[in-house]
Protein backbone atom coordinates (compact mmCIF):
# COMPACT_ATOMS: atom_id res chain seq x y z
CA UNK A 1 0.00 0.00 0.00
CA UNK A 2 1.25 3.59 -1.11
CA UNK A 3 1.61 6.65 1.19
CA UNK A 4 -0.19 9.37 0.90
CA UNK A 5 1.51 11.70 -1.18
CA UNK A 6 1.58 13.99 1.66
CA UNK A 7 2.88 12.23 3.87
CA UNK A 8 5.93 11.16 1.82
CA UNK A 9 6.92 14.78 1.48
CA UNK A 10 6.73 15.51 5.13
CA UNK A 11 9.19 12.48 6.36
CA UNK A 12 12.40 13.83 7.73
CA UNK A 13 13.50 10.38 9.08
CA UNK A 14 17.23 9.85 8.12
CA UNK A 15 18.00 13.35 7.24
CA UNK A 16 20.02 14.42 10.19
CA UNK A 17 22.38 11.72 9.84
CA UNK A 18 22.70 12.48 6.11
CA UNK A 19 23.55 16.22 7.37
CA UNK A 20 25.83 15.03 10.00
CA UNK A 21 27.94 12.83 7.84
CA UNK A 22 28.20 15.58 4.92
CA UNK A 23 29.92 17.56 7.71
CA UNK A 24 32.35 15.28 9.92
CA UNK A 25 35.06 15.66 7.04
CA UNK A 26 34.61 19.13 7.31
CA UNK A 27 34.68 19.10 11.36
CA UNK A 28 37.64 16.72 11.48
CA UNK A 29 39.89 18.95 9.26
CA UNK A 30 38.87 21.90 11.20
CA UNK A 31 39.75 19.83 14.76
CA UNK A 32 43.30 18.72 12.78
CA UNK A 33 44.15 22.32 11.85
CA UNK A 34 43.22 23.73 15.38
CA UNK A 35 45.32 21.00 17.11
CA UNK A 36 48.19 21.84 14.63
CA UNK A 37 47.69 24.87 15.56
CA UNK A 38 48.44 23.95 19.06
CA UNK A 39 51.41 21.79 18.54
CA UNK A 40 53.44 24.99 16.88
CA UNK A 41 52.10 27.37 19.98
CA UNK A 42 53.96 24.39 22.06
CA UNK A 43 57.17 24.29 19.46
CA UNK A 44 57.05 28.16 20.26
CA UNK A 45 57.15 27.71 23.89
CA UNK A 46 59.84 24.78 23.67
CA UNK A 47 62.29 27.00 21.94
CA UNK A 48 62.39 29.87 23.50
CA UNK A 49 62.49 27.82 27.15
CA UNK A 50 65.39 26.06 25.76
CA UNK A 51 67.09 28.75 24.66
CA UNK A 52 66.79 30.94 27.98
CA UNK A 53 67.85 27.84 30.14
CA UNK A 54 71.08 27.32 27.33
CA UNK A 55 72.13 30.73 27.70
CA UNK A 56 71.79 30.86 31.48
CA UNK A 57 73.71 27.72 31.58
CA UNK A 58 76.40 29.13 29.03
CA UNK A 59 77.28 32.27 30.63
CA UNK A 60 78.53 30.13 33.86
CA UNK A 61 79.65 26.78 32.39
CA UNK A 62 80.16 27.06 28.38
CA UNK A 63 78.94 25.21 25.56
CA UNK A 64 79.11 21.91 26.99
CA UNK A 65 76.23 23.44 29.62
CA UNK A 66 74.73 25.21 27.60
CA UNK A 67 73.88 22.40 25.08
CA UNK A 68 72.59 20.22 28.18
CA UNK A 69 70.64 22.85 29.84
CA UNK A 70 68.72 23.64 26.67
CA UNK A 71 68.00 19.47 25.76
CA UNK A 72 67.07 18.97 29.50
CA UNK A 73 63.26 19.92 29.13
CA UNK A 74 63.30 19.49 25.57
CA UNK A 75 60.91 16.04 24.96
CA UNK A 76 62.33 13.16 23.07
CA UNK A 77 59.60 13.63 20.31
CA UNK A 78 60.69 16.85 19.06
CA UNK A 79 63.85 17.30 17.19
CA UNK A 80 65.94 20.64 18.30
CA UNK A 81 69.89 21.41 17.38
CA UNK A 82 71.45 24.41 19.79
CA UNK A 83 74.11 26.76 18.78
CA UNK A 84 75.93 28.50 21.77
CA UNK A 85 78.55 30.32 21.88
CA UNK A 86 79.78 34.15 22.60
CA UNK A 87 79.17 37.53 20.70
CA UNK A 88 80.91 40.26 22.51
CA UNK A 89 80.43 40.47 26.69
CA UNK A 90 76.83 38.68 25.84
CA UNK A 91 75.92 34.64 25.52
CA UNK A 92 73.98 34.26 22.64
CA UNK A 93 72.04 30.37 22.27
CA UNK A 94 69.87 29.91 19.15
CA UNK A 95 67.58 26.92 19.62
CA UNK A 96 66.12 25.59 16.62
CA UNK A 97 62.96 23.10 17.02
CA UNK A 98 61.19 21.31 14.16
CA UNK A 99 57.36 21.35 14.24
CA UNK A 100 56.13 18.07 14.24
CA UNK A 101 52.81 16.83 11.83
CA UNK A 102 49.86 16.39 14.23
CA UNK A 103 51.77 14.18 16.65
CA UNK A 104 55.08 14.20 18.15
CA UNK A 105 58.04 11.47 17.24
CA UNK A 106 56.12 11.09 13.61
CA UNK A 107 57.08 13.38 10.70
CA UNK A 108 58.17 16.64 11.09
CA UNK A 109 56.74 19.62 9.01
CA UNK A 110 59.70 21.47 6.94
CA UNK A 111 59.08 24.52 9.45
CA UNK A 112 62.09 25.42 11.79
CA UNK A 113 60.60 27.44 15.10
CA UNK A 114 63.57 29.79 16.36
CA UNK A 115 64.28 30.49 20.13
CA UNK A 116 67.13 32.84 21.17
CA UNK A 117 68.15 34.76 24.17
CA UNK A 118 70.91 36.17 25.06
CA UNK A 119 72.63 37.21 29.02
CA UNK A 120 75.39 38.87 29.77
CA UNK A 121 78.65 36.96 30.41
CA UNK A 122 79.22 36.53 33.88
CA UNK A 123 83.11 36.70 35.13
CA UNK A 124 84.59 33.18 35.33
CA UNK A 125 86.98 32.83 38.46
Amino acid sequence: MALPLARTRLDDRGQTVIEFTGTLPLILVTLALLWQAALVGYTFSLAGNAADKGARAGTVGGQDACRAAAAEDMPGAWSAAYDCGEAGDTYRVEARVQVPLLFPGGFNLPITVPGEAAVPVESRW
